[in-house]
């Protein structure tokens, strides 16, 4: 059954902002020494009850409370003691039925596969020092370097020397290592020099049976169950309501103390299941977008959509992602599929955070999945991210034009060969941001400049979605060998590291991952999925190419820029007519930099590209497939040679 969008619905009828005390208080249960209250939103209920139970599952209540009819659609029970240690959940009579119990959309902690609500003590989840926890202190977004990990890759392969396989506590380890000694894990990341790790769906998900840990089972996580506690199976008992909550803080934590922040991965944008959802069990039609016919609008294509315009599920959206960036500390969020979100949902939440953290950002897809029925103008698109100020999108533009387009496996971008793809490139050099020298006719995904600043783009050239850098190089280049591969995977990257605006990477690139050509690998084995940590024996180059990338990048301002107009003052293109060859110079001590100069030139062909330089005295940064921040050689100019599929890079100061 679909259940019809109700005129009975009135916008903005109670103020569900979660309060916050040690105890585990929310919208739904505040709780004092002495008085448990429940408090459910759901306007159409002609009944409800707060079923409360002594175990998280196969039991019967040890009590039942009928929930009375209150302020602006809410219902409330109270009890006059503390239920600490007790689990609930809700369940109301709508048009004559009663539907399935549910925990509540504001559940903050649960037991096994989050079926009922646990009540506990917040503040004894929190680890020593948590007090004084914060994450790094970035001027600007584009001061950011993005990894992005799922956490049973990071450390499920027999290789990666880590205790806690498949659990946030395996980033809590330091001291593991390759089987030829190079570091793994949280050590590895801090050798690498990221700043932030994106985590994929770190909330409750289905599609994992917590009840059975010891059984191989893998997914991404793009099915919220609820939005509001750590997913299970990530943690070492899942039948404890506090160890997961504790665990993912102690995670937090240690990558905290390392350096490094942290960015949660959410997908508000729709649930798993319709009918049966937490938000349907509650409020049944309300939260989600629908057809004429009744049906649920599907611009996720996962079933269903929500409707952030609404001033619930707007308000759901913003203390969501406040609870987690006050309880857990979390430095800035992903937002999958976020043009299904409202702009001015998306630009509250942005605000919202800052209160909490200047330095927490948002960033995500701006694109649906399929059509909405939200009208495009109001969508949290990627050409409508102008209106969106402190969000930035993800360049798809520069993707495809580095490596080629994304859904056809066999095609070539720049870095691989493939000509008249150099307008679009240098599209994604300038953040996508108007430049007078960049002809946006030219682009392979958007034909204007839809950026007003670069701190509002993520340049990236894969993650976990369709096929990993390796996998598609093997794809698009079946005749080279694995050598030009790799210098293929160096170009691109250089290019993104470069660039401006944001870089973001798919963790284990750096050392050549393969996920064995597997383009949509959500619940494929760990054998596809795993990194495979003898890598970095193997590709210890390339992984040294990859650290020296990006401590060029945070050594040196001028990739960096945080205006528009710094960019178009600062970055100058050559006239190039030769296919596959992109130089420029970025100018005038760009952003502070020491340098005055910065010359850079990519040559994504097959062939020797022959320059010069200006007589004075360079410094080479990168040539011929080998980059040191600090300088390879120094030179007075003149004849140069760009090899095939390599970048150069040289500065004066």
């Amino acid at each position: 059954m679909h259940h019809l969008e109700h005129p009975s619905y009135t916008e903005k009828t109670y103020d569900i902002s979660p309060t916050h005390s040690n105890l585990i208080n929310s919208p739904e249960l505040t709780i004092t020494d002495t008085v448990t209250t429940f408090r459910l939103w759901s306007p159409e209920a002609q009944q409800a009850q707060v079923n409360i139970y002594e175990t998280d599952f196969d039991s019967r209540p040890i009590e039942t409370l009928d929930m009375q009819h209150d302020i602006g659609g809410t219902l409330t029970a109270t009890v006059p003691r503390n239920l600490c240690g007790r689990f609930y959940t809700f369940q109301i009579k709508h048009q004559g039925h009663w539907l399935n119990e549910s925990p509540g959309i504001w559940a903050k902690a649960a037991g096994v596969n989050g079926h009922r609500a646990a009540i506990i003590d917040l503040s004894e989840t929190n680890p020593q020092g948590w007090d004084k926890d914060k994450g790094p202190n970035l001027k600007s977004l584009t001061d950011a370097i993005i990894y992005e990990l799922h956490l049973r890759d990071i450390s499920m392969h027999p290789s990666s020397g880590m205790h806690h396989k498949g659990k946030f506590l395996a980033l809590t380890e330091t001291g593991t290592r390759t089987p030829s000694g190079h570091p793994t894990g949280i050590d590895h990341l801090i050798e690498l020099g990221i700043t932030h790790v994106h985590i994929m769906p770190m909330y409750d998900f289905d599609s994992i049976d917590e009840s059975t840990p010891n059984q191989a089972q893998y997914n991404w996580g793009y099915a919220p169950v609820n939005f509001n506690l750590p997913e299970g199976s990530y943690s070492t008992d899942a039948t404890t309501p506090a160890t997961r909550i504790r665990e993912m803080k102690e995670m937090i934590y240690a990558l905290h103390q390392a350096g490094i922040g942290v960015i949660m991965d959410v997908a508000y944008n729709h649930t798993s299941g319709c009918d049966n959802s937490n938000f349907s069990l509650t409020a049944p039609g309300y939260y989600y977008r629908h057809l004429q016919d009744g049906s649920y609008s599907n611009a996720s294509s996962c079933g269903n959509e929500t409707a952030s315009e609404r001033a619930q599920m707007r308000d759901f959206i913003i203390n969501s992602i406040k609870y987690w960036a006050s309880e857990y500390h979390i430095d800035g969020f992903r937002f999958d599929l976020m043009a299904i979100h409202d702009i001015d949902t998306m630009n509250q939440a942005a605000a919202a955070l800052k209160e909490i953290n200047p330095c927490c950002f948002i960033y995500g897809e701006g694109w649906t999945a399929s059509e909405s029925t939200l009208p495009r103008q109001r969508q949290a698109l990627k050409e409508n991210v102008s209106q969106m100020p402190d969000i930035a999108v993800f360049s798809d533009d520069l993707r495809d034009a580095i490596k080629g387009d994304f859904s056809y496996a066999p095609d070539r971008g720049f870095a691989t060969g493939k000509p008249g793809l150099e307008e679009a490139a240098k599209i994604g050099i300038v953040a996508s941001t108007a430049h007078p020298q960049v002809d946006f006719s030219k682009g392979n995904k958007s034909r204007f400049p839809y950026a007003s600043s670069p701190t509002q783009i993520i340049n990236y050239v894969s993650c976990h979605d369709n096929l990993c850098l390796t996998d598609k190089l093997t794809a698009s280049m079946p005749e080279y060998t694995t050598d030009e591969h790799l210098k293929a995977a160096k170009l691109a990257q250089t290019i993104i590291f470069t660039s401006q605006g944001t870089p973001f990477m798919l963790a284990g690139e750096e050392i050549f991952r393969s996920k064995k050509g597997v383009h949509n690998s959500y619940n494929s084995p760990d054998n596809i999925n795993a990194i495979d940590w003898t890598h970095k024996d193997g590709y210890i180059d390339l992984f040294h190419y990859y650290r020296e990338l990006i401590r060029l990048r945070k050594e040196h301002p001028a990739f960096r820029m945080t205006s528009a107009e710094e960019i178009a003052r600062n970055i100058r293109f050559d006239h190039i007519t030769t296919p596959n060859i992109i130089a420029y110079s970025i100018i005038n001590h760009a952003n502070g930099d020491r340098w005055q100069e910065i010359r850079i030139i990519f040559n994504g062909s097959d062939d020797n590209y022959n320059t010069k330089l200006p007589q004075s005295t360079w410094l080479i940064i990168a040539r011929d497939g080998v980059i040191d921040a600090s300088g390879i050689s120094r030179i007075n100019g003149g004849d140069i040679t760009v090899t095939p599929r390599t970048a150069f890079i040289a500065a004066r100061e």
